[in-house]
């Protein structure tokens, strides 16, 4: 059957359907036989039921449903025929003027549209790299090491000092009036930890049990505290306690007490490497990917299908709800969120799913098995049984799928960057984990 396709819009189409009213009837006829056979109701044996009741209380929901399932079916022979790569569900509206004995319907629809590659040879991208440096396991050590550290009383008259853990009782006003959350006693934080704020910190600094001290503190403007937010408080502060950290020495017993295999200090600081190493490929990996999917995007030439922009926003904005109702926010499933709020993303979203859907297919970037079994076994390489995490990974479909989106990521952005202008740039390890040096 020939299949007529009107072009309305650059992505908008329209395809007329018709359907014999005599093959709607007898499915109908079929439908409502098989349910006479199982449908109960008062004063009837089950399977003795007139047809002529069964047709009068189940007739319109019936042929409401056959209706759908035939419409339904026209339309996806009719796409598959003309050859269409619909977007989102059709539009189905019935026809006047429909010839004798039939039904005739329009189905408006959106396809997918022809994605246009440009010369990625012409696009210049940065690609990052880095290292795991000696430097960088001696902090991951001390991390470890301040995570098991112990306090000892200061002596009488000492002054408190970086890495201290210092009892204090503070309390803060402004404008002479109290505030909530600015009072305090017996409370404890360690100094030049970033627990408290900067100015906070530097006034405890130095002083000695006993000691008070005045001091004014400037509230940052996106501080967490709205009423506070950007206003300067008058505080007293009084130091009752102070106590000096002692970290563990980084012998053999500091490593067993890790549980490390090796239990000596050269196989922690491996264990360290190794697993560092993988967070900086991670990072890396993330980073340049980013690079090349701008890349991409800046030599990509298409339309969006508004009803996948429109699926989109819908799925960002349950996220959002969803985020919401975590936080404990009261109604969140209702939240009203206008459509803009989300568009942007959602436009970006579905331009970039099209274009590398576009580039996958075209130069054959798919998962390929062995790629799927050696990211998954990278994974979970940093867990205590790998070998379960790699049959929780492969006995699911669904994290299947997750790790091959990854995967055939990561196959795209080594070929774009293989095609562009690549500068390469060598990041430290602290600017590469946002660390301050």
């Amino acid at each position: 059957m020939a299949v007529t396709v009107e072009t309305l819009d650059k992505l908008e189409r329209k395809i007329t359907l018709s359907l014999p009213l005599a093959d709607i009837q007898g499915e109908v006829d079929a439908r409502l036989k098989r349910l006479a056979r199982t449908v109960k109701m008062d004063g009837f044996r089950p399977g003795k039921v007139p047809m002529s009741v069964v047709s009068q209380r189940y007739g319109y929901s019936v042929h409401y449903e056959v209706l759908n399932d035939k419409v339904g079916q026209a339309f996806n022979q009719a796409a598959n025929e003309a050859q269409l790569r619909v977007a989102g569900q059709p539009r189905i509206t019935e026809k006047e003027g429909a010839p004798e004995g039939e039904l005739a319907f329009d189905a408006v629809f959106e396809v997918f549209p022809e994605v246009q590659l440009g010369d990625l040879s012409t696009v210049e991208v940065e690609r990052l790299s880095s290292e795991v440096t000696d430097a960088a396991i001696d902090k991951t050590v001390d991390i470890l090491r301040k995570q098991r550290r112990t306090f000892a009383q200061r002596a009488l008259g000492s002054a408190a000092e970086d890495g201290d853990r210092v009892t204090v009782d503070f309390e803060g006003k402004i404008d002479g009036e109290a505030f909530s959350g600015g009072k305090a006693e017996d409370f404890q934080f360690l100094v030049g930890e970033g627990q408290m704020l900067k100015e906070f910190e530097d006034a405890v600094r130095g002083m000695k049990v006993g000691e008070s001290k005045t001091f004014p503190l400037a509230f940052p403007d996106d501080y967490h505290g709205k009423d506070v937010a950007g206003k300067t408080a008058d505080f007293l502060v009084t130091v009752k306690n102070i106590e000096a950290a002692h970290l563990p020495e980084v012998d053999e017993s500091f490593v067993r007490s890790l549980g490390i295999e090796a239990g000596t200090v050269e196989g922690l600081r491996e264990d360290i490497r190794k697993n560092l190493e993988r967070e900086v490929k991670f990072r890396l990996q993330a980073r340049n990917k980013q690079a090349a999917m701008e890349a991409l995007l800046s030599v990509a030439e298409l339309d969006l299908p508004n009803a996948s922009v429109e699926a989109e926003i819908g799925r960002l904005r349950e996220s959002a709800r969803a985020e919401l109702k975590q936080r404990g926010i009261k109604d969140a499933d209702k939240a009203d969120i206008p459509d803009d709020v989300f568009r942007p993303q959602a436009e970006r979203r579905v331009r970039l799913g099209l274009v590398v859907a576009e580039l996958v297919r075209a130069n054959d970037l798919q998962a390929t098995p062995e790629q799927l079994k050696a990211h998954v076994d990278e994974l979970a390489a940093s867990y205590e049984k790998p070998e379960d995490v790699v049959r929780w990974y492969f006995s699911d479909r669904n994290r299947l799928a997750e790790v091959e989106a990854v995967v055939i990521e990561n196959n795209v952005t080594e070929f774009v960057l293989g095609k562009a202008k690549v500068t390469d740039k060598a990041l430290s390890f602290d600017e590469l984990m946002g660390q301050q040096a």
